[in-house]
């Protein structure tokens, strides 16, 4: 027999294993059935063959052995936040703030990130439009998560009593709103994968690859305090410069007023600045000095205020423009002496401009204008004291105290007092007391208050 040459010999074992190989993907694909993903050279995942709607193929069961609670929304926070009303039987104070399992959004809150107010928006209208919510734990109880203070869920709706559940988390996921977090390794770790990877496959939203168009890419606009004050909302999303002086801390915030002689008041905003600013920047935010800020304006749901967040500083580049910027020290906060009725039923004319150019005047209440600054308020007799009570609560311990004055209700709202030993202070150090008053002037459920960040700034006078 004659042997074949040798080019020949190659070309045969080309075609045979070829062959084999081309038999073997074909048995693959009918062992398994119509994959979802196709594959580059560099076995990457690149674009779906077929796309699949992950959230309708869950199911929730009600019968299984983890917790689980219908619950109605209280605050919507972010993306994968959301504190929910739920029975006092489930969680002291009757709410429960919930993180969302698997899922990780960007950022809408204390920092600003692209797609993080899509994220937000894209939960507050599913869960808007629910007529029932179920939140549900990993496991047989309710876990907590790193901070301690929310709790680790799944969250299911519906929006009309005929329809099943949604599952929110994957939801999210499978439309680009959520870079992984853990998200294998949990109750729905394998179809919560397969909703992330089919999005990055899809090149949706985060995974795009593309400009936000909710979120704002030009240079800071240059405002004076007022103008940012008054048209506050105009500007959220929006990155804005502006001066003042830092007037109170409230760890993690400070609070920033400038005199408006307009109005003879002053006018002032809460900056968020986080825990990661470099030692520069928060020795510049320090209480007393005159400085630059430069951010982002965003409403904080959970705080039911606008604030300016997003700060930043480049060490090395200690010119750059965006970079928070001490102006000068030696400053102090205003504490305006105010009285019980004008902060009640003050109001105050101010001229300004409409869209079109045209000076209109427009009336504010004083409290309106004056939120976010200080002032100083006496005489006020301590009428009635509420205390949060629920132990879970970053707020457990702070104080609600109902002071008259003249016939006039005024609310003083303190952070969680305690003493020189570290004791909490409560009720009874306030309770049938008269007292003077030093805090910013702050707005809860529509109604304004004093809020008290120091016990020194709480004179007991009898």
């Amino acid at each position: 027999m004659k042997k074949l040459p040798f080019a020949a010999f190659v070309l045969v074992l080309f075609v045979f294993v070829f062959a084999l190989a081309g038999c073997a993907s074909a048995s693959g694909e009918e062992g398994s059935g119509t994959s979802v993903y196709s594959e580059s050279p560099s076995n990457a995942v690149v674009q779906p063959t077929e796309v699949k709607d992950y959230v309708a193929d869950l199911k929730l069961a009600m019968n299984s052995d983890t917790v689980k609670q219908e619950v109605t929304v209280k605050t919507f926070v972010d993306g994968d936040t959301t504190h929910f009303y739920v029975p006092e039987s489930v969680m002291e104070g009757g709410v429960l703030k919930a993180r969302y399992l698997a899922i990780n959004t960007p950022e809408s809150t204390g920092r600003v990130e692209e797609y993080g107010k899509k994220a937000s928006n894209f939960t507050r209208e599913r869960l808007s439009k629910a007529t029932s919510i179920i939140i549900e734990s990993d496991d047989d109880k309710w876990n907590r998560d790193s901070t301690g203070s929310r709790y680790l869920v799944w969250v299911w709706y519906r929006t009309s009593d005929s329809e099943e559940y949604r599952n929110l988390n994957v939801e999210i996921l499978q439309n680009g709103l959520a870079i992984a977090s853990s998200t294998a390794n949990n109750r729905y770790g394998s179809i919560a994968m397969a909703a992330l990877m089919q999005a990055k496959a899809l090149k949706l939203n985060v995974f795009s690859g593309e400009k936000d168009p909710d979120f704002y890419y030009g240079d800071a606009v240059e405002l004076t305090m007022s103008e940012l004050r008054l048209n506050i909302e105009r500007y959220n999303g929006i990155k804005v410069a502006f001066e003042g002086v830092v007037a109170k801390d409230d760890g993690g915030s400070v609070y920033i007023e400038e005199y408006n002689p307009q109005t003879d008041m002053y006018n002032g905003v809460s900056v968020y600045y986080g825990f990661n600013l470099p030692g520069p920047a928060l020795k510049a935010l320090s209480v007393g000095n005159r400085v630059r800020i430069v951010g982002t304006v965003q409403y904080y749901e959970a705080g039911g205020l606008y604030q300016v967040s997003g700060l930043s500083y480049k060490l090395m580049d200690p010119d750059n423009p965006n970079n928070v910027k001490m102006i000068s020290s030696g400053h102090s906060a205003a504490f305006v002496k105010t009285s019980p009725s004008t902060f009640v039923d003050g109001k105050v004319s101010v001229v300004s401009m409409d869209d079109d150019g045209v000076e209109v005047v427009r009336e504010y209440d004083y409290a309106y204008l004056a939120l976010n600054t200080t002032l100083e308020m006496d005489d006020l007799f301590v009428e009635d004291v509420r205390t949060t009570s629920d132990p879970s609560s970053s707020s457990y311990g702070a104080m609600t105290l109902v002071c008259v004055s003249d016939g006039i209700e005024v609310n003083v709202r303190t952070t969680v007092f305690t003493d020189g030993k570290g004791h909490l202070v409560t009720a009874d150090a306030y309770m049938g007391r008269t007292i003077d008053v030093k805090g910013l002037v702050d707005s809860f459920d529509g109604t304004y208050q004093i809020k008290v960040i120091s016990p020194k700034d709480i004179v007991i006078k009898d």
